[in-house]
């Protein structure tokens, strides 16, 4: 990875902002992503994020920090957190915005215990593939101490494969509708293609079943998307 998400935060904190990140997926085409709204405050937030934050409790894990906006809401709330992303250069903006603990981490890698992680900005896309999700929910509920909670929002894409006719042409023999491959470009550089999951409501009610996980879902945004609380 060239980490040019990381490159962008950097160049926003530095006083630098000239280009947003640019995105897309196999399914769509570009999009931007303004880099100032990584670094947005609690009431520029989605209501979803808003509600999710609302929620925590005791140690808080933040898991993909990014530039450490939800990070820094829950320490001025006087929250203990860490926070933690695969890229350098967003866990170094993160903390020179001053989040107190944060760390170049994989959530696979990650071994200490929790009241409540956080899993935010579709935090289902971390789990990469349909295959994988039991893995990772199995190590989330390890790291959760007693009567400890997830918060996760993701989104069901399905509305994205609907056609004129309100049909929808999805592959039957094709793997999950949600499984993507993820772009991104910075200043015309290209990142390494990314797996990025989608995972409806229930597809992700089910997958916790199966790892004796509860699921609840919290709140439903404007957009298919959703937030949901695992415990």
């Amino acid at each position: 990875m060239k980490d040019l998400f990381g490159n962008a935060l950097i160049d926003y904190q530095n006083g630098n902002y000239s280009e947003d990140i640019i995105t897309s997926t196999s399914i769509s085409g570009d999009d931007v992503l303004p880099v100032p709204y990584l670094f947005r405050g609690f009431k520029d937030m989605p209501k979803l994020e808003q509600n999710a934050l609302k929620l925590c409790k005791g140690f808080v894990l933040d898991v993909g920090c990014g530039a450490g906006s939800h990070s820094l809401y829950l320490q001025e709330k006087g929250f203990t957190v860490k926070a933690i992303d695969i890229s350098k250069g967003a866990v170094k903006v993160a903390k020179k915005r001053g989040v107190l603990h944060a760390e170049v981490v994989d959530v696979l890698d990650e071994n200490q215990s929790f009241d409540t992680i956080l899993l935010l900005m579709n935090g289902t896309g971390i789990f990469k593939e349909l295959s994988q999700v039991s893995k990772y929910l199995t190590h989330l509920k390890s790291l959760l101490n007693p009567n400890g909670h997830i918060l996760i929002d993701s989104s069901d894409i399905k509305y994205m494969y609907e056609d004129e006719d309100g049909g929808f042409w999805i592959d039957t023999n094709a793997n999950y509708y949600g499984e993507l491959d993820y772009f991104l470009s910075y200043k015309g550089e290209q990142e390494t293609p990314l797996k990025w999951l989608y995972l409806d409501f229930e597809t992700l009610k089910l997958a916790c079943e199966t790892v004796g996980l509860q699921c609840e879902l919290i709140s439903e945004g404007e957009h298919f998307d959703y937030l949901a609380r695992l415990f």
